[in-house]
């Protein structure tokens, strides 16, 4: 069948539709496979840093003040009077807590309204398919990728809440040991600056989550309030919740070729999975697909001749984000087995170095630097 369209992206989720957008803008025939509605509430909420907000404002997404929540402050509590305190030094923020709904509908009006991007029921052939289904995904199974999954002892429990003390922009965020293990609370702000709302992420045992997740609303308000301290006071459940499995994962490779000669590539959480503690998974995803269009931003220059679908350009995407995630996965990987483990002394070592590093200023202002807002790393 002749190919009609240079690129065929597999996923309409926010990283397949911003890949869309941004290879349109490079007057490539794009289609796009939408999928059907998600049947339940979205209770998603992404922390996003400077260089995804940069390109989603290029491309006229960025939500408004109410729905990307600038943090101004960042609290991380251990589990025996460990703590680390981070504050911008700017009025722009360290992160934005973007509302996901928010975000899926203005990235889907703007597709709507791109002349180059043909909306698909089903895949069409193309010299480039990208397959950004997410960590499920189904071409990936059958193009035979390994997807190597390290499963984590834990369940993510997301939900929105509404609290009784505003957020005062601040994340907030408690590593506790609890009976069955390792316990990790986040609670984002929403709202914008003078909001009383906020996005959880409750990393639990499978099997504390699943008993969480059926608990009453206000049971679970009771259990929240206990676990951060009552920081936010009383803390009523407004939403739905969430649960899934938390795994480290990478594709093998995120390259190649199907049997007629065209060129697939893996992007997202097609490609790669994290701990959500670091809220770096969209940032991540974002990354991947800003990369792969600058790369074949080099076709309009020097390289006009390759096809989309070239070798050249495939590698050079591949490497590139490999060699950049690779400190990120160990970091996290690190971090989460570093508060998982159950030895009394690791404990106490860990809690040490928070209550050191916080109160030592230079190490703070180096770790600032690192996380620099400019990259896709939060």
């Amino acid at each position: 069948m002749a190919q009609k369209l240079d690129v065929c992206i597999r996923g309409d989720g926010m990283v397949g539709r911003t890949l869309a957008l941004l290879l349109a803008r490079q007057k490539l025939r794009v289609g796009l496979v939408t999928s059907a509605p998600k049947p339940s509430q979205d209770v998603r909420a992404y922390s996003l840093n400077s260089a995804s907000r940069d390109l989603l404002s290029d491309l006229r997404c960025w939500p408004d003040a109410t729905h990307a929540t600038p943090v101004q402050h960042m609290r991380v509590w251990g589990d025996d009077g460990g703590f680390i305190h981070f504050e911008s030094p700017t009025p722009e923020g360290l992160t934005w807590i973007v509302d996901v709904p928010v975000l899926e509908a203005q990235l889907a009006e703007a597709v709507r309204y791109q002349a180059d991007i043909a909306l698909l029921n089903a895949p069409e052939p193309a010299a480039l398919t990208v397959v950004c289904e997410g960590r499920a995904s189904v071409t990936r199974a059958e193009l035979g990728v390994q997807f190597e999954v390290l499963p984590y002892q834990q369940h993510a429990v997301a939900a929105r809440v509404r609290c009784s003390t505003p957020h005062r922009q601040q994340a907030l965020q408690w590593f506790t040991q609890g009976a069955q293990g390792l316990e990790i609370l986040a609670l984002l702000p929403l709202g914008g600056a003078q909001g009383d709302t906020a996005s959880l992420v409750w990393s639990l045992p499978p099997e504390r989550a699943k008993d969480m997740r059926t608990l009453s609303p206000e049971a679970f308000g009771i259990a929240l309030e206990h676990a951060s301290n009552g920081v936010l006071g009383q803390i009523e459940l407004t939403s739905e919740r969430a649960m899934w499995p938390l795994q480290l994962a990478c594709a093998d490779h995120w390259t190649g070729n199907f049997a007629d000669g065209s060129a697939w590539a893996l992007a997202g959480d097609a490609a790669h999975n994290i701990h959500p503690l670091a809220g770096l998974g969209l940032n991540l995803g974002l990354a991947d697909v800003a990369e792969l269009a600058n790369v074949l931003k080099a076709r309009e220059t020097k390289d006009y001749w390759r096809s989309v679908g070239d070798r050249y350009f495939l590698r050079r995407y591949e490497r590139a984000r490999k060699a950049n995630m690779a400190p990120t996965w160990a970091a996290c990987d690190g971090l989460q087995r570093l508060f998982a483990h159950p030895n009394a002394s690791v404990q106490a070592l860990r809690n040490w170095g928070m209550k050191g590093f916080n109160s030592w200023g230079p190490a703070k202002a180096w770790a600032m630097q690192f996380a620099n807002p400019h990259t896709f790393f939060a």
